[in-house]
This record gives structure tokens, sequence and C-alpha cells, in this order.
């Protein structure tokens, strides 16, 4: 009798599709292995919030697992694995030495869902107020994730820019990277041009990308715009605002923080146009990808729109500059011939990138190939081998240290 396959997913936090792309990303990954057949755990440290994807309901076990514990060596022992995928490469740093003792021949899989070393190089280079220069890039968080990718057999990129990153600046295989991005389509009822008003801007304000932009938009963009367009409103939502979130609402400006919405794609589609002027960060920006869903052009920076678009022309405009984005959100709120084909831009970049179609059996092909072929592909990769024989020796330790602590 063949033994079913089994896929082992360790989540840094309960999935939250409602809240962030990273949610989305997740049932998306869930849902590939679903259709393969694979019998599937999710296991996270994290607690399951009230937001959070019931799991259960999609055919997955949910499970609750312990740091530094021994519980989890025999939980992922039973479990044995066909295929661990760790969610972020904090994840993998935590477990990924449990998994290889236990289950050493269990295929490991990283998502990405984007380079952190990326983002935090950029977010120092906007607070020290500077030029991003790749310099910024290697870092001690770029140490760890680099290693993390090369402990794994393959990690998932998002984005085709970060993929070459990773290979002209850190030197790593492209054998061991996996670029898949996340899927969307277009919507099948789209309000039209005249039944939309106001501008938004939508974000889970966990992430600090996303914080970030408001504030810019509050103190720098938003008065350019209100000053042309007295009676236009911004309206801001996202999931878990704080409260220096909170204390940028000024109704007098029309700019009115909203908290989070009940359904996302809903206010969206009621808008005219998406405002995100990200000054840091990495990876493919959900609500840029879901503005072009629900067929709302956007104004973004060249970080918002970065290895989203290809070749393909932005739905909507591309601006790094104060004046010059202000100018393209008042231009495209106003002019509904250039809205509308800012709109079909985006269908097309959907249809051309972003369709799941694309992707599925190519995936399922690897993957199958990886797992027939694991002993060579790990051969291949010999410093990882190295790594993870290091991370065992000192991560295993300290572990099994606090394991004994907390007895105490």
């Amino acid at each position: 009798m063949l033994k079913s396959k089994t896929l082992l997913v360790l989540g840094f936090v309960w999935p939250e599709p409602k809240s962030s792309a990273a949610g989305n990303r997740m049932l998306q990954l869930i849902e590939l292995f679903r259709a393969e057949n694979y019998e599937i755990t999710f296991a996270s440290t994290a607690q399951n919030l009230e937001f959070s994807e019931d799991v259960s309901a999609l055919g997955v076990i949910p499970k609750t697992i312990e740091l530094n514990s021994a519980t989890f060596d025999a939980f992922v022992k039973e479990l044995n694995p066909t295929i661990v995928l760790f969610d972020r490469f904090m994840v993998e740093e935590q477990f990924g030495w449990r998994v290889s003792e236990n289950c050493p021949n269990a295929l490991k899989i990283l998502d990405t869902e984007d380079l952190h070393c990326l983002r935090q190089a950029r977010q120092l280079a906007v607070k020290e107020n500077r030029e991003f220069t790749l310099d910024d890039l290697f870092s001690d968080v770029a140490k760890r994730e680099i290693a993390s990718i090369l402990r794994c057999d393959l990690s998932l990129m998002v984005s085709e820019l970060e993929m070459e990153l990773l290979q002209n600046q850190f030197r790593i295989s492209k054998d061991i990277l996996y670029y898949l991005p996340i899927f969307a389509e277009k919507l099948k009822k789209i309000p039209t041009y005249e039944e939309r008003k106001d501008f938004v801007f939508i974000g889970n304000f966990l992430h600090e990308p996303n914080w970030d932009c408001v504030k810019y938009l509050s103190e720098v963009i938003w008065p350019l715009v209100h000053l042309r367009m007295p009676e236009a409103k911004l309206l801001v939502y996202g999931a878990y605002p704080s409260q220096k979130v909170l204390q940028l609402h000024k109704p007098k400006q029309n700019f009115y923080i909203m908290g989070r919405a009940d359904d996302a794609q809903e206010v969206v589609q009621k808008a005219k146009v998406v405002l995100a002027p990200i000054r840091f960060g990495a990876g493919i920006k959900g609500k840029l990808l879901e503005a072009m869903q629900c067929g709302t052009p956007s104004v973004t920076s060249s970080i918002g729109a970065e290895a989203m678009a290809g070749n393909l022309d932005w739905n909507g405009f591309v601006k790094d500059t104060p004046n010059d984005f202000a100018e393209a959100a008042i231009l495209l709120y106003q002019e509904d011939t250039l809205w509308k084909q800012s709109q079909e831009n985006g269908f097309e970049i959907l249809e051309k990138r972003y369709n799941k179609a694309f992707f599925e059996k190519d995936f399922n092909l690897e993957i199958n190939s990886l797992l027939k072929n694991l002993k060579h592909h790990r051969n291949s990769n010999f410093i990882g081998s190295i790594l993870q024989h290091h991370l065992v020796s000192s991560t295993k330790y300290m572990s099994k240290w606090i394991e004994e602590k907390n007895k105490n």
C-alpha cells in the first residue's frame, strides 16, 4: 500500500486572508497541494486570532505547537511528512533543524513571502534619509535569511527581481529558487467610473511599510491633493491600526482613518483611485494586485510597482516625488478616458502575469521532480548541508538549554 502524501505547513501566524496578502498567499499554496491530494496539517506557535482563517473548514488539520520543546520532535516524527513548508525564514530557523533530525527525507520548502533583508535595508535608508544602495543588503538579517534559503531544498519567490538579486548579489543557485507569484484574476462585477468616488489606501498596519505609507500620505502627499481638490476624500483602511495611526484621522482635511474593512474588495471597488506611495518594501504588493482585480487604477512608487507589471503598462501612474505623485493622482481621478485605459492595463497585467493556470502544472512537476531526486539535489547544494550541520550544532543546544530552563 502506497504511503499517502502529507504536507506539514509551519506557519509564522495563522493565515488571515482578509487582513494581508501573506494570508491570501498561504491559502493559495494550501490549495495547490490540496489539488494534488496531499493530507495537510497547519501548525503554528502563534495565537489563533478572531480574524484567522478556519483551516479545518478547508480540510486542513490545525495544530498548536511550542517553541523549544521536544513535543514538536515527537509530533513531527509521528506525522512523518512528505513535505514541510516553512512560512518565512524565522520559522525555518526555529524548526528546520528539528525537521531535519526527525524527518531527514522530508522535502523542505521555504516560502519567503518577500525578501526581508531587502525590505529592512530600504527601511533603514528611509529612516536615515538617504538613498538605498546594494551595500545596505549585507546585514545580519541577510546572513540569517540567506542561510535559511541555503538550508532548504527550494525557496518560493514572488518577485523575479528578488530572484535575480539573490543570484547576482549573494550567488544563490537558481536550482533552489522558484518563481511562484500570488495568483489573481479580475472580479466578475466591476463598478464603472461614474459609480465610484474617493481615493483609498488599504493595508495591514502590523506591516511597517503600510504605517510609513499612511504617515507619508498624511504629512506630504494628501495636503498637495487636498489643496487642489478640497472636496475629495481619502479613506484609509487597514487591520490592527495602532493609536499613532488613529491619531492621523483628520476629517477637516477629508483624511479619514476607517480601520479594518469588513470586505476589502468591496471597499476598493467603490473607490476611484488607490494611493500607495510606498517608500520601502519588497515582494509583491497585495494592495496593488487587489486594486487591479477590482478595476481600480492606482498611483504608486517605483518600489510599490517593482517587479509587478513586467514590460506591461501600469494601471495608473508610478511616481516618486510628492508633486508628481499628487499631480498624477488628481489627473487619474478626473480624466475618465485615462482612468478607463489604466483599468484595462491592470486587467492585462492580471491575465498575463498572475493567472494561476500559467503556474500550477509546472509547480507540481517541480515538486515531484525534487521528491524523486532529493539526494542528488541536496548534493548539488553542499553549502546548504554545511550550514545545516552547523546550525544543528549551535541552535540545537541553545534550544535544548532553553527547554531545560523552562522546566524549572
